[in-house]
């Protein structure tokens, strides 16, 4: 991509009505535009970023044998009335008549609609267990919509569904999404950290919110420090070992508000290791056995030819909420600088090339590297305006592509100048930079 091509509209300065940093940063670089109060459409370099996120997402359900499959975003009223959580899930739920005067809503979310999918095709215990995903818009009529993407109305989200024979197999199925996210956080280079946490309107009886720190989050958290030094790495997709790790997280204090104790928390927690502080919720994962296979009759055939309603899970991502979750944990308000993780970079190599009447060969020079690059599967967008050379390396740093390759007075023969984001400039080969970010690459 080249930039005068590009469709990046960045402004000079904050929107005055954006209050935190990730809200700022979207609509300063155009990753986003507001289209009405919490409701934004997503520019190419914001939906670049989501749909990467997006990527790292599905790679790790489909890692744990979860299925995809894509469930509308409007849904009869007739299912939830079934359930029973019809009237009780409050006025978040946009409810709208068609033409027919059929009660009909805008999913936020999905527990009833999957289980109805489920109990019209599964009938016997052999086909269990079942996990099911989508990755899907959402919509929730928020009261005071704010911050941009991490509080708005309508947002990207995979919720994933889980259908078990009895309580052991559907806490095996938890214990696999539980892995499954602390792996998908850590591709993304987030601490996300799990924690007891309210079922809310979804309901059951065991929940863990992922939650990374962050001073603009709306969770207010009650932790051990200690949390912070575990490591997920290593465990199989096994009952035992996947008990284990759950366990190991379990065993330090880490709570929600909701679930706050002050006398736990004081007598398990030694003073030093005490931290109370604000985060921002990335994932929720629900354990709730047969609240709504009973209600909705999704039952299936057991051996001897008794019958039984499944047990259930549910399991949510803010895929959207993500984008600004990292801007908030990676970028540096004071200096103006942005650095995206190179998995979800919406480039990962700008070329940044001084162009003056004593340097026309640099565009051209850059050209060919740009087209060498994108042979070697980089992605890569360069800068083919006559802008100054700081005022380019300023915008970059901005949108926050992780590594950029300099072309200017320093650049001899064959080296070039190369450089990541908050680390020292190096003259390298054309060779050696294709071989550092393939290096890079094949890590996340």
């Amino acid at each position: 991509m080249f930039i005068s091509k590009s469709f990046i509209p960045i402004l000079k300065n904050n929107p005055a009505e954006a209050k935190i940093k990730s809200h700022q940063l979207m609509l300063r670089v155009g990753m986003i535009k507001q289209s009405s109060a919490g409701i934004y459409s997503w520019l190419p370099l914001g939906f670049k970023v989501m749909k990467k996120i997006e990527k790292i997402v599905r790679e790790e359900q489909n890692r744990i044998g979860a299925q995809e499959l894509l469930m509308p975003t409007i849904q009869s009223s007739d299912i939830w009335k079934e359930s029973g959580r019809y009237d009780e899930y409050g006025e978040e739920m946009l409810r709208i008549k068609d033409r027919q005067n059929r009660e009909m809503l805008y999913g936020p979310t999905n527990e009833e609609l999957i289980t109805e999918i489920f109990r019209s095709s599964v009938k016997s215990y052999k086909s269990l267990p079942q996990l099911l995903y989508h990755i899907q818009w959402k919509f929730r009529d928020e009261l005071r919509p704010r911050f941009g993407i991490m509080r708005c109305r309508e947002f990207y989200m995979k919720d994933a569904y889980s259908f078990d024979i009895s309580d052991e197999e559907a806490l095996f199925s938890y214990n696999k999404f539980f892995l499954s996210y602390l792996k998908t956080f850590k591709r993304l280079e987030l601490t996300a950290i799990p924690m007891a946490a309210d079922t809310g309107p979804i309901g059951g009886n065991l929940s863990h919110e992922f939650i990374i720190l962050a001073d603009t989050g709306e969770s207010k958290i009650f932790t051990d420090k200690r949390i912070f030094d575990l490591n997920s790495d290593g465990s199989k997709i096994e009952k035992k070992s996947l008990e284990e790790l759950r366990k190991k997280y379990e065993k330090f204090y880490a709570v929600t508000d909701e679930k706050f104790n002050k006398n736990d928390f004081e007598k398990k927690v030694p003073e030093d290791y005490r931290l109370t502080t604000k985060g921002i919720e990335v994932g929720h994962i629900f354990y709730f056995g047969d609240k709504y296979s009973k209600p909705l009759n999704a039952g299936v055939d057991l051996p001897g030819g008794k019958k039984d309603f499944v047990k259930m899970g549910s399991y949510g991502v803010g895929v959207s909420r993500l984008v600004g979750a990292i801007i908030e944990a990676k970028y540096n308000e004071k200096d103006e600088v942005m650095k995206w993780p190179l998995s979800v970079a919406p480039y990962e190599v700008a070329i940044i090339p001084l162009i003056n009447k004593n340097e026309a060969s640099s565009l051209e020079k850059s050209k060919n590297i740009y087209n060498f690059l994108k042979n070697k599967n980089i992605d890569v967008i360069l800068d083919d305006t006559d802008e100054n050379f700081s005022s380019k390396m300023k915008k970059f740093n901005l949108i926050g592509v992780p590594y950029q390759i300099l072309l200017g007075k320093k650049s001899h023969g064959d080296l070039i100048e190369f450089v990541e984001i908050g680390k020292d400039p190096q003259s390298l080969s054309l060779e050696q930079i294709v071989k550092i970010l393939t290096e890079q690459k094949e890590n996340i």
